[in-house]
């Protein structure tokens, strides 16, 4: 069986930090993502689906994104459910993410038109309310990658002493 999902879109406000009753940082926020079709008006609709980040993920995103920036969103969809306060059962659907990807800059989103630049953040376990008490064992990275392609499309000029074959 296979839960995986990929996304990407932008965010439709700032994320919202929270804490756990045992200190687990917990980050939410919808991104905003566009379908491939445009709608009887002739305008495009897009999906508001919401995210769910853990842990220093969670933290990672409460500090760097913000609304209208473009994301990359990696992770598995959840669907949970609970009795509202008027004793219906409400359900939710929600991504929950294991990898977010930056891909642009503050100061593309500010309208600078700086350079592109993509970040990813990536958390170890996703998922429950657990103690984060194995914090510290869990492996995140951060991965600066610059655009290999750059060049806009220029000659590259390649020896065949460079050649693996």
């Amino acid at each position: 069986m296979l839960n995986r999902v990929i996304l990407i879109g932008r965010l439709t406000k700032d994320p919202e930090l929270r804490y756990t009753p045992s200190g687990v940082a917990v980050t939410q926020f919808t991104l905003a993502v566009d379908r491939p079709f445009t709608g009887q008006g002739g305008e495009r609709e897009a999906d508001f689906i919401p995210v769910v980040t853990w842990r220093q993920l969670a933290e990672t995103c409460a500090n760097y994104l913000r609304k209208g920036r473009l994301t990359a969103v990696e992770g598995r969809i959840q669907v949970r459910n609970y009795e509202n306060n008027e004793g219906k059962r409400v359900y939710v659907t929600e991504v929950i993410a294991d990898n977010v990807r930056f891909l642009e800059s503050n100061r593309e989103t500010s309208g600078g038109g700086g350079t592109r630049e993509e970040s990813s953040f990536s958390g170890g376990s996703s998922g429950s309310n657990s103690s984060g008490g194995n914090r510290g064992n869990n492996n995140y990275s951060r991965n600066n990658n610059q655009d290999p392609f750059s060049d806009e499309g220029k000659p590259i000029d390649i020896s065949d002493d460079d050649l693996p074959f």
